[in-house]
């Protein structure tokens, strides 16, 4: 009994004397990183005051203060800003799905402003504006050495006036010129078709509309092709999507997954993080879904694509994704100013990291680009069939409704035929649809 004591007692004493040895080398680290955070908060004042009292012309004390809160932020990555009252205003009202602008998402890579996606239906999806094009110039004015925030203001203007930007893409030698005219942008979050007994979903951002818009529009479409049982599947379309709210494409990937994680958030501090699961019920009741992305389909169109790729719930098809996988805490600040904040990375239900790798698809689809017809351009010649044949063995006497069923077949390959030219990767897209609908035993 008494070695216990004595042990335990010799224990107690020998872990004072480690904490106490221990003590005073981190508190003297402690109070050199304060002494030399406080240095540089010296040095910043000097540098601040020197700016404001002898810079060559007067400055604006609260234009100082915001750049060097701006450039702080930046330095970090190219999604991190601050955002003054009325760039916070627009960010809250974009989420709700009507704002004035381009209709372009844009971030800055190696100094140049990239385009992430022109959403569909805009003043630069209009214009020609595609996924991956460099912005050089806007209005003949160069955007090398501006921030992001400082070229995005360059690109603002009144609704109704024009633009020029100046663009630099890839497989064109040289830099080209768009015209495009600033509208107000009024997103519609969700596009709803049929195509034979396919239902095609078209998410073109992730705002407060989006889960209500999908939910709604898959009923009404299911209504129409006559209920559950003749739906085939679903193509969610999530090309040139740039993201948006994480609550949304959580509940998009929740609409399609009985059970298992949807996302994880991964922060700074080691086991702190957030996860989020999938709730019981299916909108279409397991019917087969291939996913659509391109490299315009970034941050919260990842999640949803490597939601349901991790869970075999779906076919991804296309091209790689953008590859943001981070997360932005917006907090407002005094003043209705806001900084925008990157706190933590998104991870697949797998455990992969999106960020600057993307979702690679299943099936690797690329879209042809348009090549213009040329007015000389030879007619493809005909081809030839056994109808066409002298003397060929007639089919013999067919009925109506075997007509009609020929005439119905004749359009669907036309409209398929269409469709490829128009869209080949939603035309794949439906052709895997039509495929796996086959091997369930429907037609």
């Amino acid at each position: 009994m008494k070695r216990y004591v004595v042990a335990g007692i010799g224990g107690a004493i020998a872990g004072v004397l480690l904490a106490t040895q221990l003590a005073g080398p981190l508190l003297a680290q402690e109070r050199e990183r304060a002494s030399s955070v406080y240095e540089q908060l010296d040095l910043f004042g000097d540098v601040f005051d020197r700016i404001r009292t002898q810079y060559v012309d007067e400055v604006e004390t609260a234009k100082l203060i915001e750049a060097a809160i701006n450039g702080m932020l930046t330095s970090l990555d190219p999604h991190s800003g601050y955002m003054p009252p009325d760039d916070f205003d627009e960010m809250r009202t974009q989420t709700r799905g009507s704002f004035g602008g381009l209709g372009i998402e844009v971030t800055q890579e190696d100094g140049f402003v990239k385009v992430v996606t022109p959403m569909d239906g805009t003043p630069a999806d209009k214009a020609g504006v595609e996924p991956g094009d460099i912005i050089t110039h806007v209005d003949g004015e160069s955007l090398m050495g501006l921030n992001l925030s400082q070229a995005v203001e360059l690109m603002r203007g009144p609704v109704g006036s024009e633009i020029i930007i100046t663009v630099l893409r890839e497989g064109v030698s040289e830099p080209f010129d768009l015209s495009i005219i600033r509208d107000t942008i009024r997103l519609q979050a969700v596009r709803v078709r049929t195509e034979g007994n396919n239902v095609i979903l078209r998410l073109t951002t992730f705002n407060e509309q989006t889960f209500p818009n999908l939910r709604d529009g898959l009923q009404e479409a299911v209504e129409e092709l006559g209920g559950m049982e003749h739906l085939g599947g679903v193509v969610l379309d999530l090309r040139n999507n740039p993201g948006g709210l994480l609550t949304q494409a959580i509940r998009v990937s929740d609409a399609f997954l009985d059970r298992g994680e949807i996302v994880s958030t991964r922060g700074r501090t080691e086991g702190v993080g957030e996860r989020f699961n999938a709730q019981s019920g299916d909108l279409i009741e397991g019917k087969p879904i291939v996913v659509l992305i391109n490299a315009g389909s970034a941050s919260a169109s990842e999640i949803v694509a490597g939601a349901l790729q991790d869970h075999r719930r779906a076919i991804v098809v296309g091209t790689r994704s953008f590859g943001k996988g981070s997360v932005q805490t917006v907090v407002p600040l005094r003043g209705d100013g806001a900084i925008r904040l990157t706190t933590s990375r998104y991870y697949t239900p797998s455990g992969r990291s999106i960020q600057a790798l993307g979702v690679s698809p299943d099936i690797i689809v690329e879209q042809p680009r348009r090549q213009p017809i040329e007015e000389d351009e030879a007619e493809v010649p005909q081809q030839r069939s056994e109808n066409d044949l002298r003397g060929r063995l007639d089919s013999g006497e067919i009925s109506e409704d075997e007509q009609r069923q020929l005439d119905e077949e004749r359009r669907q390959a036309e409209d398929v035929a269409k469709l490829r030219r128009d869209d080949y990767q939603l035309a794949y897209a439906l052709d895997i649809l039509r495929g796996l609908t086959a091997l369930n035993g429907q037609r």
